[in-house]
């Protein structure tokens, strides 16, 4: 597999995009509201179009959407940069259509772990709610990927210190996020064969 065909490689590329057009394209909106206002993680409010929006009102597809969403370039290029690094791991490992089910799953857990822990009016952004599924999915497989054990639980508690002391961040979404991946890696270790990683093409 090579990293610019890598589904990791592309999502990158996509989140960044959508980051782009909605940091500098601020006119490109959909049904009255901004892109961001369509895709952030929301439980039920009243929008600036006067309407009531959010997952409770229907707009399921923000459990998903919030991932394409970042508050600053900051935000966007830290997720990004983890996402690069433990995404092809995982990808390498399991394979792009598991690897698929890895980062839905994970972003699932997290935006419904997010969603019934927060207000009704509370926003949420970033992909690091998924990216912390990975972490789950690494410190199940870590040792069959070859990766440095201790250094990724090393990262696991730092970021967990972050999510807990820095204010303005949904920990909600990391911990739903991180107990996903620790589910679906257990689930896949069960139900999979043991292998031993690839090696990169």
């Amino acid at each position: 597999m090579k990293l610019k065909n890598s589904i990791t490689t592309n999502l990158i590329v996509v989140i960044s995009g959508f980051f782009i057009i909605a940091q500098y394209a601020p006119k490109v909106t959909w049904g009255g509201l901004s892109l961001q206002e369509n895709l952030f993680l929301i439980k039920k409010a009243f929008f600036p179009d006067g309407k009531i929006h959010g997952v409770y009102a229907g707009e399921w597809w923000r459990i998903f959407s919030v991932v394409l969403t970042h508050a600053s370039w900051f935000h966007l290029g830290f997720n990004m940069l983890v996402l690069f690094q433990l995404g092809n791991i995982v990808e390498h490992f399991y394979g792009r259509a598991r690897y698929a089910l890895i980062l839905t799953g994970s972003a699932l857990a997290a935006s419904v772990t997010c969603l019934l822990l927060t207000s009704a009016n509370t926003p949420s952004v970033g992909a690091s709610g998924m990216i912390f599924g990975l972490f789950g999915v690494i410190l199940v497989a870590g040792k069959r990927m070859g990766v440095d054990y201790p250094q990724v639980v090393g990262s696991v508690v730092i970021n967990l210190i972050i999510t807990f002391t820095v204010p303005n961040i949904a920990w909600q979404a990391h911990l739903g996020g991180l107990l996903g991946g620790i589910l679906i890696g257990l689930i896949m270790q069960a139900t999979s064969p043991r292998r031993t990683p690839k090696v990169w093409e």
